[in-house]
């Protein structure tokens, strides 16, 4: 049979144009089961990508210093310097790391078992010394080196790499215990199916998963209370308000994939939350190639949708977020201070203007503007738009909001961290255009908050910025941050962040 490309079958653009009914689509609020369990994890966990990742720096760290103290032993740190031997040291740590990466000794499983993984380590520290005297051999410098001095390391980095992996196993099986560092899952759909892939879950060794309940939009006659163990906490439409209460991780869709029509009824929903969206593969007919799969121990899961802007992606976009935001304060400080004064001196009221709207998984945030409006004349919530020659507006604050100026404070919201310095523009909370919220307006809007929301962002450099007087430019706003959001790369941010200034000079949609 033909294969089926899982990532085509069920991209963000078909669940978007998706215009099937969901059956069972319910509103209102979360039962009190939902909320209580949904409140018990509130607190943000720890990746285990990112543990493992600072394992990798920190096991080179040990291995480097290990040689060089070695080294400096034997030498003396005053001594003349040869340097091949540092140089040589750093590349087989390197070597070592990459070498203990390829043979999976940074899995969860592998750190929580050193025991088990002792022969595969040493064979790992081995085969980088094998390597390395191999190298020196070829390039007939194996007579420059002292074989005591690199036995001693031998056993001396060796010592210290299996002393920090018994440490670490024991840190990160308490981290397990108290659901520091755990993936929280929710399961969506339920019945036998559910069961089945409970089951599976439970009976791999040293899972990471923890599930954290069921949703189903089906009555109990076909999707049960309870199912292994583990309640059904409600409707589809409830699991998009436990899913931004909780810091859930993952959505594990139990339906098989011939059921394209359903699948694509919960995906239509889903999609919006920043989660990954997993679709179990463990008793489906098709089969795919092997590494069209991803695996929660060795239950097979078709990847269907993948957090935005995660892991060590989200530690370069914060850090990118902390570096041009202090050099954007330190640059527009003089504007900024003549700002103040100017506003101060032009009409009563503070000079800064707070603004509730949505940020980040569609939480409330406090974004900080130049007050451009008569104080007795604001509009906290934004639910009146601001139009052309609008008597709300200062003379001040006409001249700042169509230079953009009025947005300069939120240099400090992106380095507190509220907000980021590229991203959807968060709108007001009770943005509306024609008396519909944004979110009647535009399908699947609250997907542009998958991702924090930024101070500029690709919508508004390509020229939709300013009055939302339109459907139709709502929509348009919608698109390019969707599209932002699928495409980020740092090097996209820094082409927003560099284009912004020039396209600031169309201030056609801005008053």
């Amino acid at each position: 049979m033909n294969e089926i490309d899982p990532a085509h079958r069920f991209s963000s653009e078909a669940v978007r144009q998706f215009d099937g009914p969901a059956d069972g689509d319910k509103s209102g609020g979360m039962n009190d089961v939902a909320r209580q369990v949904a409140s018990q994890y509130r607190r943000d966990t720890m990746s285990p990508i990112m543990v493992s990742g600072v394992l990798r720096m920190v096991e080179f760290a040990v291995l480097l210093v290990s040689g060089l103290c070695v080294y400096f032993y034997y030498v003396g740190f005053f001594n003349y310097l040869a340097w091949q031997y540092p140089l040589t040291i750093a590349a087989a740590s390197f070597l070592a790391v990459v070498l203990l990466d390829v043979t999976d000794c940074y899995q969860v499983v592998s750190l929580m078992r050193p025991i088990t993984n002792f022969g595969r380590i040493l064979l790992v520290w081995a085969g980088t010394f094998a390597l390395m005297a191999l190298t020196a051999f070829t390039m007939k410098m194996s007579q420059d080196y002292s074989r005591l001095l690199f036995g001693t390391w031998f056993v001396v980095a060796f010592v210290c790499l299996f002393g920090l992996r018994l440490m670490m196993s024991k840190l990160i099986r308490r981290w397990a215990r108290d659901g520091s560092m755990e993936r929280r899952a929710v399961i969506v759909g339920g019945g036998k199916a559910a069961e089945v892939l409970i089951r599976s879950v439970e009976k791999q060794p040293y899972n990471d998963i923890r599930i954290c309940g069921i949703f189903d939009d089906r009555n109990d006659k076909r999707s049960p209370a309870l199912v292994a163990g583990y309640p059904k906490l409600g409707t589809i439409s409830e699991l998009i308000e436990f899913a931004r209460i909780a810091r859930i991780d993952m959505l594990i869709v139990s339906l098989p994939l011939t059921a394209e029509s359903r699948v694509l009824q919960l995906l239509k929903k889903l999609w919006v939350l920043p989660v990954d969206i997993r679709l179990s593969a463990h008793s489906n007919a098709l089969q795919f190639r092997p590494r069209a799969y991803s695996y929660i121990g060795s239950v097979p899961m078709l990847d269907i949708f993948d957090k935005p802007i995660n892991d060590w992606d989200s530690v370069a976009k914060r850090a990118f977020d902390i570096i041009f935001s202090v050099i954007g304060i330190v640059a527009f400080s003089p504007v900024m201070l003549a700002t103040a004064i100017a506003i101060k001196l032009d009409s009563k009221g503070p000079v800064l203007f707070k603004q509730k709207r949505h940020g980040f998984n569609n939480e409330i945030i406090e974004v900080y503007k130049f007050r451009s409006m008569y104080t007795d004349r604001s509009d906290p919530t934004a639910k009146q738009t601001v139009t052309k020659n609008d008597p709300r507006v200062t003379r001040v604050g006409r001249f700042i909001r169509k230079t953009s100026i009025d947005e300069l404070p939120q240099f400090f919201n992106s380095l507190l961290g509220s907000l980021s310095l590229i991203g959807p523009r968060p709108h007001a909370i009770a943005a509306q255009s024609h008396n519909l919220l944004y979110n009647e307006v535009v399908d699947g809007y609250f997907a542009r908050h998958k991702v924090k929301p930024g101070v500029t962002g690709w919508a508004q450099i390509n020229g939709w910025r300013g009055e939302m007087d339109t459907n139709e430019k709502i929509r348009m706003r919608t698109e390019y941050d969707l599209y932002y959001i699928e495409n980020w790369s740092l090097l996209f941010d820094l082409r927003i962040l560099f284009l912004t200034p020039i396209r600031l000079l169309n201030t056609e949609n801005a008053y």
